[in-house]
């Protein structure tokens, strides 16, 4: 491991591909050391050598590690190495929770044998919501967020919108910006800001996995007032800015990077 820096860091939950990797690169870009954390087979570790390749290209140090985010054990323990690698007063300047792993199943199809169970509700909701407060406590109780730190959370439309078979990952971004203003309330006294961003339809691995995602993504080009889709690199470049130190006023908000795309019916 390399020497402890007191220079920021910044530390993605989701790290290695949609909008938790083009995160990490903009960050790299704009000065900051990356923890990430992913769950990737030999398969897909290719494209995490490549963005781990593309930070250090940047002078900047990347510290992953292929853990399950929402395993307690394995937290704790990435977030004890997290601590003694930035050892001497440095911490983690921006939190980005981009964890997309849930159950896509309807509540009441025909067959029962297809219905949502009880354990795959309770995962999508550990894993895409409940996680964001465990990581936050774990790393506040190490001194690893502290005044100045940002805290970003990726939610979506479908928060507030019905689609066939999203209704346990729709709970979990509900959840999800509860927890966002919960936080943002225990947090402010501390100086830490809290925010959801809410990406217009993006063409990434996780929208993919959603049945009909080509009519999601056909129907968003055609609604998007701008003329085309979100991109990974557009909200990256949202997040990298509202980590300025001047926009420590924004707090407890639901902040829509999109193009205006939400406005249209």
């Amino acid at each position: 491991m390399s020497s402890p820096t007191h220079e920021p860091w910044a530390l993605i939950l989701g790290a290695s591909s949609g909008f938790g990797g083009a995160t990490a690169l903009e960050l790299a870009r704009s000065g900051f050391h990356i923890f990430g954390v992913h769950l990737d087979r030999r398969s897909t570790m290719s494209n995490v050598e490549r963005i781990m390749d593309e930070i250090r290209a940047e002078k900047r140090q990347a510290v992953f590690f292929n853990i399950n985010a929402a395993d307690s054990e394995q937290r704790r323990k990435a977030a004890d190495a997290m601590k003694d690698h930035v050892a001497g007063g440095a911490h983690v300047r921006v939190l980005l929770h981009s964890l997309a792993f849930g159950t896509l199943r309807s509540f009441v199809p025909e067959s029962p044998e297809e219905a949502v169970t009880p354990k795959q509700m309770d995962m999508t909701l550990d894993v895409m919501a409940h996680s964001l407060v465990y990581w936050v406590q774990d790393l506040l109780y190490r001194a690893l967020l502290s005044k100045g730190s940002r805290v970003f959370a990726m939610t979506s439309a479908g928060s507030t919108r019905v689609w066939p078979s999203y209704g346990p990952v729709s709970a979990a971004k509900a959840a999800l910006e509860s927890h966002i203003r919960q936080l943002a309330n225990e947090l402010a006294p501390k100086g830490i800001a809290v925010n959801a961003i809410r990406a217009g339809v993006t063409d990434t691995p996780a929208l993919r996995k959603i049945p009909g995602s080509d009519v999601l993504l056909g129907g968003a080009r055609e609604r998007n007032p701008s003329g085309r889709l979100t991109t990974p690199e557009d909200v990256a470049k949202a997040i990298a800015a509202l980590s300025d130190e001047r926009a420590y006023w924004i707090n407890g908000n639901v902040i829509g990077v999109d193009g205006a795309e939400d406005i249209v019916g």
